[in-house]
């Protein structure tokens, strides 16, 4: 039987999500630059040292914080996959994409500290294996399960064209990408997801960083072009 947490554990564990939730509405408010401890202290109400009873420091927060902001948005992308009663992962895999985009701009400051925030430029931490057992990790891992998911039933379904020539520094680093993936696919068909991915992305944090404003006043049918040519890869028709 598990012992249900002490009162102490409780109020703690209140305590912790209130300063997550502190420091999300500051960066809504006031962006990262206006983030520090000082100020979510000052918003609680509490002086600064009381703070570090629960973070060591506020990168250890914000990684707390971004671990959480990705099960928000994949609990977001979750509900808009089986809102579709098409039981076609196609048409599940663009209400994904769409509900991505539609969560990226609706939560610009989120985004960022998700997917705009430098990461070290070797990798070399996110692929220590002891780092796949971090919390933001594996959060991250349950977020980019919902595509991942999407991606290999589609494959499984009816396998599209992959490239038939891999240089080997790209094989070897797409094999290792593979042998972590919960259902293995082949080499050639990670890279296209791959592709895919760094597409939907790119689409997606150029509007909702601003950069596509000296050419469109509405990026949203641009969207759907890139959005369409790259699902064509995966043998998925957008409508």
């Amino acid at each position: 039987m598990t012992t249900p947490p002490s009162r102490r554990e409780r109020n703690r564990a209140a305590t912790v999500e209130e300063i997550k939730q502190t420091a999300r509405a500051l960066l809504v408010k006031d962006g990262v630059a206006g983030l520090s401890l000082r100020a979510i202290a000052r918003e609680m109400g509490m002086v600064p040292a009381a703070l570090y009873r629960y973070f060591a420091s506020l990168e250890a927060l914000m990684e707390a914080l971004t671990g959480d902001l990705y099960d928000d948005t994949r609990a977001h992308l979750e509900q808009a996959r089986d809102a579709v009663a098409s039981d076609d992962p196609g048409d599940r895999l663009i209400a994904v994409c769409r509900a991505f985009r539609r969560w990226a701009l609706d939560h610009p400051a989120e985004f960022g500290i998700m997917f705009g925030r430098p990461l070290p430029l070797d990798g070399s931490r996110y692929l220590d294996p002891e780092h796949f057992e971090d919390p933001v990790h594996q959060a991250g891992d349950r977020f980019a399960t919902v595509f991942s998911a999407l991606f290999a039933e589609i494959w499984f379904r009816s396998p599209f064209p992959v490239p038939d020539e891999i240089s080997p520094s790209l094989r070897d680093q797409l094999q290792a990408y593979v042998d972590r993936m919960p259902v293995p696919v082949p080499v050639g068909a990670a890279q296209v997801a791959l592709s895919c991915w760094i597409r939907l992305y790119g689409m997606i944090a150029l509007e909702a960083y601003g950069h596509l404003h000296f050419a469109l006043t509405d990026p949203e049918p641009m969207f759907e072009v890139e959005l369409a040519s790259g699902l064509h890869r995966l043998g998925v028709t957008t409508r």
